[in-house]
């Protein structure tokens, strides 16, 4: 009674003529938004690597790319865990010596430079193969 089709004949071309459909112009407006959006997307990606940049310690002479950046990020998470797991860190203080040497300029000053030194040690002892 009624033809055979196989599955999706219909829908295929149906997909094809709103395709062939679509004006120049239309087409030429979505790429154009596409366009902006993955702009926008690349921007604010950026934005975010620089803004971890500004956070992470970094020597002198480095220059990260994107992906050297979140493993030194990696690194300088693990080493302000060890150094909140260490015996030093345990010793008792009172909290509001907490509040002041979590938000102090020279503590954290304190951390940075203590990365360095571990980060180099590091690569001094692995010959040099970490970022």
């Amino acid at each position: 009674m009624y033809p055979t089709a196989y599955p999706g004949d219909y829908r295929d071309s149906v997909r094809r003529r709103r395709r062939n459909s679509q004006s120049a112009e239309e087409a030429s407006s979505q790429r154009m938004m596409a366009n902006v959006r993955e702009r926008q997307r690349t921007q604010s990606l950026n934005a975010a690597f620089a803004s971890l940049r500004a956070i992470i310690p970094t020597l002198p002479s480095d220059k990260l790319s994107k992906i050297q950046t979140l493993k030194l990020a990696s690194r300088y998470i693990d080493f302000l865990y060890r150094v909140l797991h260490s015996p030093e860190a345990a010793v008792k203080e009172e909290p509001e010596d907490i509040g002041n040497l979590g938000c102090s300029y020279m503590a954290q000053e304190r951390l940075s430079y203590a990365f360095s030194v571990w980060r180099m040690e590091g690569e001094w002892s692995s010959g040099g193969s970490q970022s």
